[in-house]
């Protein structure tokens, strides 16, 4: 009877996956203190430090990062970078990426690519089929839960609740999306994900094979460590 994976090699294995959360969560704390050290009042770097916490990211990391950011501990040359594609089956793909070197960045993407039936296209070659928007989910399973996200969520502002199975996702303006989630949360409803991100306008079944593929070809992209987010405009069969 075989053995299954060490205890050892089951805690390595789970703190390289937190040491790369740690790594994108760092650099995207890093790119938005540029625009000012303070989250009071700088929205973006605001949600970088709260997706930190819940990551449990010590504060000392976190000040540590602000002040690379802002310029107060040395210099930071990461860049951010966006690029567009296709993976199988014409699946539109936006690949949001930071780094310090674009070279080995783009020869990393176009190579996951082409190894996955995909391609690199232009600029604005697949954007329009995305919106930039606040999204929020919740477990909806209690009873009464979905009802009190839904009126929660459109009394502070939110565009729609949109309800599958025990998931309730909370669609929002960009500029609306502190103010929803903090009203979500006073109520007492908090989040299993929240961000804000590039949703599809329609998603494109995809199955089979070209699922598979496509599968393979994101955890590819998201293993890059210059990788931060991979959006895409499928609707991937349930695992």
């Amino acid at each position: 009877m075989g053995r299954g994976p060490s205890i050892e090699g089951r805690k390595n294995a789970e703190d390289a996956r937190r040491g790369k959360i740690f790594t994108k969560l760092i650099r995207e704390i890093t790119i938005a203190a540029r625009n000012g050290a303070d989250p009071a009042t700088n929205a973006r770097l605001r949600m970088g430090v709260d997706k930190a916490l819940s990551a449990n990211m010590s504060k000392d990391t976190i000040e540590r990062a602000i002040k690379r950011g802002s310029g107060a501990d040395g210099a930071d040359n990461m860049q951010e970078l966006r690029y567009e594609g296709y993976g199988p089956a014409g699946v539109a793909l936006i690949i949001d990426c930071m780094t310090d070197n674009p070279v080995r960045t783009v020869a990393d993407v176009r190579h996951a690519l082409s190894k996955n039936g995909g391609n690199l296209g232009t600029s604005g070659s697949v954007a329009f089929q995305f919106a930039r928007v606040g999204e929020l989910v919740f477990d909806t399973a209690a009873a009464g839960a979905e009802d009190r996200v839904l009126e929660t969520a459109l009394e502070a502002g939110a565009d729609d609740v949109q309800s599958e199975g025990d998931r309730s996702t909370v669609l929002c303006a960009p500029e609306q999306f502190e103010t929803v989630k903090q009203a979500l949360v006073a109520a007492g409803l908090a989040p299993l994900s929240a961000d804000v991100v590039m949703r599809p306008g329609n998603r494109v079944a995809v199955s089979g094979e070209a699922a598979e593929t496509l599968t393979d070809l994101l955890d590819w992209l998201e293993e890059l460590d210059d990788v931060q987010d991979v959006y895409h405009n499928a609707a991937l069969p349930a695992a």
